[in-house]
Parts: structure tokens; sequence; C-alpha cells
């Protein structure tokens, strides 16, 4: 009776999150129609969608890690990695577009294990395992590609399409994301699988007793974060058709910013998949306006920090006596 009551807390919590974020971009989104005569223009709204899309890929990926407790800073370097060896093995070692891409998606795989084994193993703090493969990842990207760019080409007219084509009027990149969302909020509400990583992230001690494996279900978490940034850099390469080693830089603060601006507790055991889709679209929202107003790049960095501070601010508000 007790968890019943406090799952339908959880879940009017969640729905006011996401409900007051969605009319606060409601309410953002009028105003800078107002400053910015073009902001809503069709041009606009997809070049908005692309842009957060590979973003929006990281914070869904952030957003399980921060549930279970943990936390991911190679998202970034993970995405560069995979968008680099993907496209050096089709110039350099001459393979067939798709072996390179699954050969690159194995490796991000085995990132998140390894990560998993660090911290699960090795009892490893998040932070200190996902740091130290920020800069392995970033490391490799400059290795392979000896820091500069390398242009695929026109190899597939289907991954071109992937990455730059429209569907039903809609960018690819924003599409799969839209999807991504739906499916990933689906089974993070309903999945008793993915479940267990809320069990995880608000009582590691009371999900053990209850039966559940914790190792297991961290595990399956950061498989599923370094799959997803593998999955993010080749959605990138398919977009631009460049192998960059600089790719996702800063990546990762700003998928932590979407995921705890969206109601995720650096403290574990909250956040949804939808409330970090919405977190970041704001994120996106802010940038895009910082460009049509003519801000200086430099000045947008310093908008998301201030984003990026201000949400775990209030999070540690909220959270602090846990």
């Amino acid at each position: 009776m007790e968890n019943t009551q406090n799952s339908s807390v959880l879940k009017k919590l969640f729905g006011l999150r996401e409900a007051s974020l969605a009319l606060i971009i409601i309410v953002f989104a009028a105003l800078l129609s107002f400053m910015a005569p073009g902001f809503l223009s069709t041009y606009n709204i997809n070049t908005t969608l692309i842009g957060l899309s590979m973003d929006g890929i990281l914070a869904v990926g952030m957003t399980l890690v921060l549930v279970v407790g943990g936390i991911d800073l190679s998202v970034g370097s993970v995405m560069a990695f995979a968008n680099v060896l993907a496209g050096m093995t089709m110039v350099t070692l001459g393979l067939n577009i798709w072996l390179s891409v699954l050969i690159s998606m194995v490796l991000s795989v085995l990132i998140g294990f390894s990560i998993s084994q660090f911290i699960t193993k090795i009892k490893l703090s998040p932070f200190i395992t996902t740091l130290s493969m920020m800069s392995i990842g970033r490391g490799l990207a400059y290795i392979i590609t000896k820091g500069s760019p390398v242009s695929i080409g026109q190899i597939s007219e289907t991954f071109d399409f992937i990455g730059g084509g429209k569907t039903f009027g809609i960018p690819n990149p924003g599409l799969i994301l839209i999807l991504l969302v739906i499916v990933m909020d689906f089974l993070m509400r309903n999945s008793k699988t993915f479940r267990k990583i809320y069990y995880v992230g608000s009582n590691e001690e009371a999900a053990k007793f209850s039966g559940i494996n914790v190792n297991k279900t961290k595990i399956m978490v950061y498989i599923l974060c370094s799959s997803l940034a593998g999955f993010a850099g080749i959605l990138n390469l398919a977009r631009f058709g460049v192998a960059t080693p600089t790719v996702g830089t800063g990546a990762e603060l700003r998928a932590i910013a979407g995921a705890v601006i969206g109601g995720a507790s650096l403290t574990g055991g909250e956040g949804t998949v939808l409330g970090a889709f919405l977190g970041i679209i704001l994120v996106g929202l802010v940038n895009n306006a910082l460009v049509l107003l003519g801000v200086s790049v430099y000045w947008q960095q310093l908008v998301v920090g201030l984003v990026l501070l201000s949400a775990v601010i209030i999070d540690m508000k909220v959270h602090g006596s846990k």
C-alpha cells in the first residue's frame, strides 16, 4: 500500500515538473518570436531540432545514469571516438560503411561495460572513472585522426539520408530523438527492468535486500549510456560527412544540464526521459535565442554554465537532506 502511494506521489511530482517545463518553453518561445521575427520560421525550428538532437540523445543516456545514482562525464568523448572510428575505418581501411558503424557501436558498448566494471567491481567512483574515460576517449579520437577532421564523402545515400534527410517534413536526427524519447520514457515508467533503476538510485541497500541485482542494473545503465553516446557520434557523422575529433566537446555538460533541469536528481532515484527531453529543448532554445540576438558564442557557453549551476543549486536545495 505504501509503495503504491509513493509511486503515485512520484508520478504527480514528475508530471508537475514536466508540465511546468513545457509551459516555460511555450512562454519563452512566444517571447522570442516577438524579439526575433525569424524564431518560429520552419527553417529555424528545423535547425534548432537538428542542433539539439545529438545533445538530446546524450541526455537520455545521462538521465538513466543520474537516476541510478551515478554520473557519466565521458559521453562527449565516446561520441567523438565512435564518430572518428567509423569515419576512419571507412576512409583508411576501405571497410563497408555499415561494418564500420557496427564496429564503432560494439566498441561503444565495451566502453560502457568497462566503465561499469570499474564502478561495480573495483569500486571506483563514477566521477573518477568517467572523468578518466573522458580523457582516454578524446585522446584516442585525436590519435586516430591525427588531430584533423577527415571527410568521408558521400559513401551511401541511405547513410546521408539518415543524417541529413527528412521524414514527414521532420529532420531525421530530430525524428530519431523523438522516437527514442517515446520508447525510453515508456520503458522507464512501465518496464519492471527499468523501474529497478529508480529503486537502486533511491536506496541501494534496500534494493539489494529486495532482491534486485544492483551491479547488473548499473552495468545495463552504463552500457546503454555509452551506446547512445556512440550512436550520437554515428548520427553526427551521417549528418556532416566528416570524422571530427572535437565533436561532442562540452556535450556532457549540456546533457547533465538538460537532465537536471528536467527533474533528474544528482543524488539519484529521480528523473524522467521526457523531463530530460524538455530540459534539453530549453537549453537549445536559450542557445538559439542567443544566436538570433547576435550574442557571441563565448557568452553562449557562459549562459549554459549558469543554467547548469542554477539547476544544480535547485537540486541541492530540494534534495539536500538525502
